[in-house]
């Protein structure tokens, strides 16, 4: 029986618009499609529902309360800065506020495609004005503002109210090119590109993106590690997990107009590279180390994924905006070689650091671990020599033992997790034997996992400490908590991530069949927690370090705490182990020492004051739009940085430098590591003069 879907036409005409509107003229956009909800796609919200009320940890009723927080979510989704939608749009979609639940599970999906068009409605509109605004060359010595961070501010009553916001948006814009040294003419011929582009993609969506968007609004009201990929972004899924591909090893996602650097994979060229940060903002796209710039500000994700994608041994050039940089920041340009991650790179790799100290040198082992990896295909053929994490940075410590250390380092920044049972293999090269993590499940049942080689000798039993900082996450956190729990090392560096939660991937093709050949796509769930074997879980609030170090790493926008809709951080029973003596005492010495001693290194001091700089930024949501304001202010802002750099060389007595273009990333220590090596030969030195032996105690 064909459902009538009529719904979306009487709001569209109530504000004098048609279904389909048309570019403004001389543009070159691509006409709008046509959306409306498939029969499979009220299939997949069906099952969804049920996955989501039967598997998720929290077994959340799909009632008008989660249908209200749906909406919100899906609101945000299109229009998070609010710069598109009228007050009025978002009054109507309130009436709708508390059926979608209903709608997921059975009835018709037509009213979401309807706000979808009434989004995509509003943003031709907007786009049609900027096209027209860049008729007129703006006055860039009119002292005024632009609000660019719009989250929190009310929706605009009026289009003209819009017209006010956006032509401030695109004076911006212009002028930030200005910025650059750009000519008018090439200005208004760039962001011409700009917004038509935006235009073509935006007439380019379909109806799975529309209901993938939904769905994802659904789904993430849970949290924020559950989601839903349409058949097509099932497949590219499949592509990056199977690392099939040539490209530069990064995970990306969109935020307002700009693609995003959410992830650095271990082993690809960024990470490699190291340059590339997650938080990066990319603004740019080249073929080639000369190629031109195509710019990608409001481009679709996977239209960006396929022009970063190339041959191999082939070089993108990226042109990024830093993390945390402000609006009209100078931007950064990156030349990455296409390439495969590669299973070698991720592997653990070790160093020795030589620490001068009192007439002796000691010698301090660190080992890096990139990720918690393990080779099952291999495994699961008999190959013995499988690679794993564990064995790698077993056979690590044993030829750092070899060159006569005195302490470890474990390096997990930057280490966003990987294989469970890595990760409590490695945690057993530490520690005797006993549980190293517990599991809760979503029908509360708990499950322990305990060291899985307990007959054999740890590897390491000397002074140990494990630096890890935001971005240690999920499996790092197991390890790291472990070696806390048991006070078998000194954690030091930033509070870790706080992803204390397990996915389940569910494939709905198995669980759906029907003549369309499109597919279902895929749903992830959270189905359970990880807790410590102290009862408390490693979610939301992670590790706290036993010793802090200033990281750059914005704790404050960075981490599970921070992401909407995150499960909280709870506790369970402690489940019976054997830990060593407590390290109270011991640490506290080793952060009076070493902050004595950070007190008195000019690298130290220059993070810290690099950090003190970085933090003001994220506090502001406004900049000038008079250009000689923002000149001068990007020029004060290149020569503060300039002064701290020539105050940490003039301490260490190097040349000072003559402008900002001279200071290289090549020359700057690793700080954090080079502290860290100092906590653990205080540490060696402690044990060494009678420092508190490892005593254990059964808790």
């Amino acid at each position: 029986m064909t459902k009538l879907r009529i719904r979306g036409f009487g709001y569209l005409a109530g504000l004098g618009l048609a279904l389909v509107t048309w570019p403004a003229a001389g543009t070159e956009a691509d006409p709008p499609s046509f959306l409306q909800p498939e029969t499979r796609h009220e299939r997949v919200g069906e099952i969804v529902a049920q996955f989501i009320q039967q598997s998720h940890y929290n077994q959340v009723a799909v009632d008008d309360e989660l249908s209200s927080l749906v909406l919100d979510r899906f609101i945000e989704s299109v229009d998070r800065n609010r710069l598109y939608l009228l007050d009025g749009d978002v009054e109507y979609f309130d009436s709708f506020r508390h059926e979608l639940d209903d709608m997921v599970r059975s009835d018709p999906l037509d009213p979401v495609f309807e706000a979808f068009q009434i989004y995509q409605t509003r943003a031709r509109e907007r786009l049609e004005f900027a096209l027209r605004q860049l008729e007129t060359e703006p006055d860039f010595t009119v002292d005024e503002e632009y609000r660019f961070d719009r989250t929190e501010a009310p929706w605009a009553k009026s289009s003209s109210e819009l017209d006010d916001i956006w032509r401030r948006r695109i004076k911006n814009d212009a002028l930030n090119l200005a910025l650059e040294g750009e000519p008018w003419e090439k200005i208004r011929e760039t962001l011409t590109r700009r917004y038509t582009g935006y235009m073509r993609r935006l007439n380019q969506v379909n109806s799975d993106d529309v209901f993938e968007r939904f769905m994802n609004a659904f789904v993430n009201t849970l949290d924020p590690h559950s989601n839903y990929y349409s058949p097509r972004n099932t497949e590219e899924y499949r592509i990056q997990m199977s690392l099939s591909y040539f490209g530069i090893g990064a995970s990306l996602q969109t935020e307002d107009d700009f693609v995003k650097i959410a992830g650095i994979i271990p082993g690809g060229p960024a990470a490699i590279d190291g340059t590339l940060k997650p938080e990066d903002r990319i603004t740019g796209v080249a073929q080639g180390a000369d190629g031109e710039i195509v710019d990608v500000i409001g481009w679709r994700l996977d239209d960006v994924v396929q022009l970063i994608r190339g041959p191999a041994d082939s070089v993108v050039r990226l042109e990024i905006i830093p993390a945390n940089s402000m609006p009209g920041s100078p931007k950064k340009f990156i030349d990455l070689t296409r390439g495969q991650v590669k299973l070698e790179e991720q592997a653990a790799k070790s160093e020795i650091v030589r620490i001068p100290r009192e007439g002796r040198e000691w010698s301090v082992g660190v080992i890096d671990v990139p990720s918690f990896y393990r080779d099952y295909p291999a495994q699961s053929r008999g190959d013995k020599s499988f690679t794993s994490t564990t064995k790698d940075v077993r056979r690590l410590i044993g030829e750092l033992e070899q060159e006569g250390i005195d302490g470890l380092v474990i390096d997990l920044r930057g280490n966003g997790g990987g294989h469970l049972t890595e990760a409590t293999a490695l945690s057993g090269l530490f520690i005797d034997n006993g549980p190293v993590v517990q599991l809760r499940n979503s029908n509360g049942r708990i499950s322990r996992l305990d060291d899985p080689d307990p007959v054999a000798r740890v590897a390491y039993n000397g002074p140990l400490v494990v630096l890890v900082d935001r971005y240690s996450a999920s499996a790092s956190e197991i390890f790291a908590a472990a070696i806390q729990d048991y006070a078998r090392g000194v954690i030091v560096g930033q509070q870790t991530f706080g992803k204390g939660t397990v996915q389940n991937l569910y494939p709905l093709d198995q669980y759906l069949r029907g003549e369309d050949d499109k597919g279902f796509g895929q749903l992830t769930l959270t189905i359970g927690k990880y807790y410590r074997v102290t009862g408390e879980s490693t979610q939301h609030r992670g590790v706290d370090p036993d010793i802090a170090l200033p990281s750059h790493i914005n704790a404050g926008i960075i981490g599970e705490s921070v992401r909407d809709r995150a499960l909280p951080w709870d506790t369970i029973q402690t489940t019976r182990f054997r830990a060593g003596k407590p390290l109270d005492s011991t640490i506290e010495s080793l952060a009076v020492t070493y902050m004595e001693r950070a007190g008195d290194d000019p690298n130290y001091l220059y993070q810290l004051d690099t950090i003190r700089a970085a933090e003001e930024m994220p506090s502001r949501k406004s900049v000038s739009l008079n250009i000689d304001s923002r000149r001068a202010e990007r020029e004060h802002d290149l020569q503060a940085r300039l002064d701290r750099e020539n105050e940490r060389r003039a301490a260490l007595d190097l040349e000072p430098l003559a402008s900002f273009e001279d200071i290289g990333d090549d020359e700057f220590p690793d700080i954090l590591l080079d502290q860290a090596a100092d906590i653990v030969t205080d540490l060696a030195t402690l044990r060494e003069t009678g420092g508190p032996p490892q005593t254990a105690r059964v808790r």
